[in-house]
């Protein structure tokens, strides 16, 4: 796993996509138990190489329940984005992760992730890679969680630019994270 992780953190892919210097952010052991895929790293992630290092991190983390200690103990969670650097400002937000990260690294990755029990898809990028049939909107596709277990959990982006989302959809903090919630403490403490 360490020579992979090796390869990915010295990977050049994107390069001349990026506006700013490549900089692939992942964690993962051949023990971890839970993958959460995201998006891509944002300016602060991109910044100190630490995955959800930033607001979203503190939102996620509370969300899944989970203390700052679990949280990156790569022996539970594997954190592998859609795209593994910042991929720069956009209009309204970042960019899209770049569509190259996933078709090169993914398969690698998850073909030496043997223990994963969940894996949880943030955002849209992520589930519309991973699950054969989402939802017409993310909204519909996180309603329906159920329709996509026991294999993967969906989640909305935490970030703090989706509190409007959050405000208009209060059912996912009060139906939602309770489930959540207790699958990941079933993972962590069996």
């Amino acid at each position: 796993m360490q020579q992979l992780l090796d390869q990915i953190k010295n990977c050049t892919l994107c390069q001349p996509f990026l506006e700013h210097r490549v900089r692939p952010v992942i964690e993962a052991s051949t023990q971890s138990k839970i993958a959460i895929i995201g998006q891509a790293p944002g300016t602060v992630v991109h910044r100190t190489g630490i995955p959800w290092n930033d607001k979203s991190g503190e939102r996620l983390r509370s969300w899944l329940g989970v203390d700052h200690n679990t949280f990156y103990n790569k022996e539970i969670f594997a954190i592998v984005p859609m795209g593994f650097c910042y991929p720069g400002k956009g209009k309204t937000g970042d960019l899209p992760p770049r569509k190259e990260c996933a078709p090169a690294w993914h398969p690698q990755v998850f073909n030496q992730l043997k223990q994963i029990e969940l894996m949880i898809l943030i955002g849209a990028y992520a589930q519309n890679y991973y699950l054969k049939q989402p939802e017409k909107t993310l909204t519909a596709t996180v309603k329906n969680f159920h329709n996509y277990w026991p294999n993967f959990l969906v989640l909305p982006h935490p970030s703090p630019r989706n509190n409007i989302w959050l405000k208009r959809n209060d059912w996912f903090e009060k139906q939602n994270l309770p489930f959540i919630q207790k699958r990941i403490q079933q993972i962590i403490n069996p």
